[in-house]
């Protein structure tokens, strides 16, 4: 059972066309001040970034927030937080962020949500880690990612199992309870004897 203090979300830093998606960012950071669990964040004060750390804070919770040096001289910092820290790189951001937090979940985000939460996909594949890895869904906007995904299995690039132990969904309390409950059941990429011993065609 994932004991998890502190939560990663990786969202756009850009709101979208559609208030639903600022709504749910709200709604996902305030319930996560209502059970206790810090969010870890991009340390953005923008978009759905900013929405989501704003609620954390509106409803007493803890947000903190790692930022790379010249995103605050762009003035884009929320100075506002629990904490806020500064690194120099965004591969020292994603790092951190990672060493602060026991679960990954994505809300709508651009190319910077995708590139983190695949990275955190792929750790967990590697077994560099077992925390689980979810994907809020907003108004269907993760499905066709959901459908590559499964292609991808289809087609023999990833495993079934690991693509079960990702999590799809619209039901922010259903995520809650999965996450809580996660257990990694699958045997990382590379120490499997099947996977190794594969042939290179295959």
């Amino acid at each position: 059972m994932a004991d998890i203090r502190s939560i990663c979300v990786y969202c756009g830093s850009n709101s979208g066309h559609h208030p639903e998606y600022v709504a749910q960012a709200r709604a996902f950071g305030t319930e996560l001040a209502r059970r206790d669990i810090a969010l870890v964040f991009g340390g953005g004060k923008v978009g759905l970034m900013g929405n989501v750390a704003d609620a954390v804070l509106a409803a007493g919770g803890r947000a903190i927030g790692v930022i790379p040096r010249h995103l605050v001289d762009r003035e884009v910092a929320h100075h506002g937080l629990t904490e806020l820290q500064v690194v120099d790189t965004m591969h020292q951001r994603k790092t951190r962020m990672y060493e602060l937090s026991q679960a990954f979940v994505a809300l709508p985000g651009g190319f910077g949500t995708l590139d983190e939460m695949f990275e955190m996909l792929t750790w967990a594949q590697l077994g560099l880690h077992t925390w689980p890895c979810a994907f809020l869904d907003v108004r269907g906007y993760y499905r066709k990612l959901q459908q590559a995904v499964n292609h991808m299995v289809d087609e023999g690039f990833v495993r079934a199992e690991q693509r079960d132990g990702v999590w799809f969904g619209e039901d922010m309390q259903a995520l809650f309870d999965w996450m809580t409950h996660y257990r990694a059941s699958y045997t990382p990429k590379w120490t499997d004897p099947a996977v190794i011993a594969a042939p290179a065609s295959e």
